[in-house]
């Protein structure tokens, strides 16, 4: 950053960024968002008969009536009938009780997502019970002496905490997501992921993967059926286990207690944002010069950028594996330093008053206030040049944070089309909010995120392994080595915005057919939204029941696909317990 863009940046006003402060402002715009919220508990005995109470429930875990909501909120139940787990054989019991008396369980963890995966909006809940993993289910043991040294952690466990452990013991991981409250479990599920490559001439620290958390997995133990027991048990799974594979990413189907992830030797890394850079040269055609977000791969192989609608020069934030302190760089001690995401402003307000009116005529300027928020907000806390322990700088999503909707996924190509893919995308999105602003609507108000990260390698894992999770968005396509790279392209919009699940219709169905040849393929981001309908997500017929299966199939052994993870999970659990609706649609 130079000088005379952080006077320009100081004089604004402002105090939000990134995601935060539109997370917020969704909230504010709705009282009921406001005031409502999932934390209130009230034990069976004392529960209103609102919901009907389940016969003879194993004595010694407790009962309660507790409300739900998802991170957007879009799914949200004012009671479900909830337990804690004190151990996984409370789990077990848990399970041959649902059995025997008809009831669904569906673990419960961070509640940060936005696929049905836990419960269906609008579903009866009648026979759920929802198991809270992070009250009990959440120790975290790391064991140095071995090799890989490895953290073994209880389903509840949170990703702050689990970091915090290996860091501890100067340990750390490549790739993870950017919230930490995220839990172990529900960040396996959905194939958690980071935004890592390695930049040009690095080694990867032994234990670690550029690809998803998934990968890290040396070992799991899950709630399954016993066909000789006649009754569910605890069976631990090791990676060299071929029935292993669909488990490590199971989309909700299966009940994980705990997992062992292997790990590496900690690092420090530098971040730094910059503003200044025009689309048309960040996310340029194959060839362009300069500050491509290419160059940035090449140079340091961590990129994210975020590019607020109707604006020309996207956040662009590079971590740099820097073992030493650079002379301009600030150290932090700990994550989430970008603490200007947790406020709101009276724009931001007023803005989201009138989305909720139905008035999106507003969006090009609030475009443009995202992003001065964002260069207030930089300058004002000193993190335009960050350095220090890599969970420190890779964490930085608080839980206040995401409240908003998301829409895309990822492209699986090459290191050497990620610009191709890039500027394809960006192309399209450009042409695409230029065309609905020509009919006077902006269904779109949040900023595209794009980000690279490997694959799930086998390489990468140091034990004995059966090959990699069947159902990873990252997995490797046999037929294509080359294609050693994943894009994740994803945009984001205020919840209830007119127009908006259209518009991720458009961008999906032009994903799927744009990147389905020879240099890159589609898959659906698992954690966010997909399969939309122009109503809403996870609606579309013939992409849950046939494109995705496909996307599954294409390139891999057919012992080793879509249909085989469907088979395993139906014997892992017959009585389809740990199921709900939409995943009995998404694997029957």
């Amino acid at each position: 950053m130079t000088e005379s863009q952080a006077k320009d940046a100081r004089a604004r006003t402002g105090a939000l960024g990134r995601r935060g402060f539109l997370a917020g402002a969704a909230g504010a715009a709705a009282m009921t968002a406001v005031e409502w919220s999932p934390v209130f508990r009230i034990t069976a005995g004392a529960a209103a008969a609102t919901l009907p109470t389940p016969p003879s429930f194993p004595a010694g875990i407790a009962l309660y009536q507790q409300a739900y909501q998802n991170w957007s909120g879009e799914i949200r139940f004012d009671a479900v009938w909830t337990c804690a787990p004190a151990a996984p054989a409370d789990v077990v019991t848990l399970a041959n009780w649902a059995r025997a008396n008809g009831y669904k369980v569906r673990p419960r963890g961070a509640m940060h997502g936005w696929t049905p995966l836990t419960v269906v909006n609008g579903s009866n809940v009648d026979k759920v019970i929802l198991a809270d993993t992070t009250q009990h289910l959440n120790t975290i043991s790391v064991n140095t002496s071995g090799s890989p040294k490895t953290v073994t952690a209880g389903a509840g466990a949170t990703l702050d905490g689990i970091l915090q452990a290996l860091q501890d013991a100067g340990l750390g991981l490549v790739s993870v997501p950017a919230p930490g409250v995220l839990t172990i479990a529900g960040a396996l599920a959905v194939n958690g992921h980071g935004a890592a490559l390695p930049r040009t001439g690095e080694t990867r620290i032994p234990g670690t993967t550029y690809g998803s958390l998934s990968n890290q997995v040396t070992a799991l133990t899950a709630v399954v059926w016993s066909t000789s027991a006649n009754a569910y048990v605890l069976k631990t799974f090791n990676r060299s286990d071929p029935a292993i594979k669909p488990l490590l990413t199971h989309l909700g189907r299966a009940f994980i207690t705990s997992v062992t992830l292997q790990a590496g030797v900690n690092y420090r890394l530098r971040c730094q944002s910059w503003y200044d850079i025009p689309t048309s040269t960040l996310f340029g055609p194959p060839g362009t010069t300069g500050r491509t977000f290419s160059s940035y791969l090449s140079s340091a192989g961590r990129v994210e950028a975020i590019w607020f609608p109707f604006t020309t020069t996207p956040w662009v934030k590079v971590w740099t594996p820097t073992p030493n302190k650079p002379f301009f760089s600030r150290q932090v001690n700990g994550p989430y330093n970008y603490t200007f995401s947790d406020s709101i402003n009276q724009a931001t307000s007023d803005f989201i008053s009138q989305i909720s009116l139905g008035n999106t005529s507003g969006t090009p300027s609030f475009g443009g206030l995202q992003l001065a928020i964002v260069q207030t907000g930089i300058v004002a806390t000193g993190t335009w040049d960050i350095w220090g322990w890599s969970k420190d700088t890779l964490l930085y999503i608080r839980p206040t944070t995401l409240r908003l909707s998301e829409g895309g996924g990822a492209v699986i190509t090459s290191r050497a089309n990620v610009q191709r893919v890039i500027n394809e995308f960006t192309t399209w999105y450009a042409n695409r909010i230029a065309y609905y602003r020509s009919l006077g609507q902006y269904p779109i108000n949040g900023p595209v995120e794009i980000r690279c990260c490997g694959l799930d390698q086998p390489a990468d894992v140091m034990v004995p392994s059966a090959g990699p999770p069947t159902l990873s968005s990252m997995r490797p396509r046999p037929d294509h080595p080359e294609w050693d790279t994943a894009i994740w392209l994803n945009v984001l919009g205020i919840p209830n915005t007119p127009g908006m699940f259209q518009f991720y219709r458009d961008m999906e169905q032009w994903m799927i057919g744009q990147f389905s040849g020879s240099y890159a393929a589609f898959r659906p981001e698992w954690s966010k939204g997909w399969a939309f309908s122009a109503a809403k997500p996870y609606t579309d017929a013939g992409v849950i029941g046939t494109t995705i299966p496909n996307m599954y199939r294409a390139g891999v052994p057919a012992t080793d696909n879509w249909d085989s993870a469907r088979a395993a999970f139906n014997a892992l659990d017959p009585a389809r317990i740990f199921s709900n609706p939409f995943i009995d649609t998404l694997l029957p």
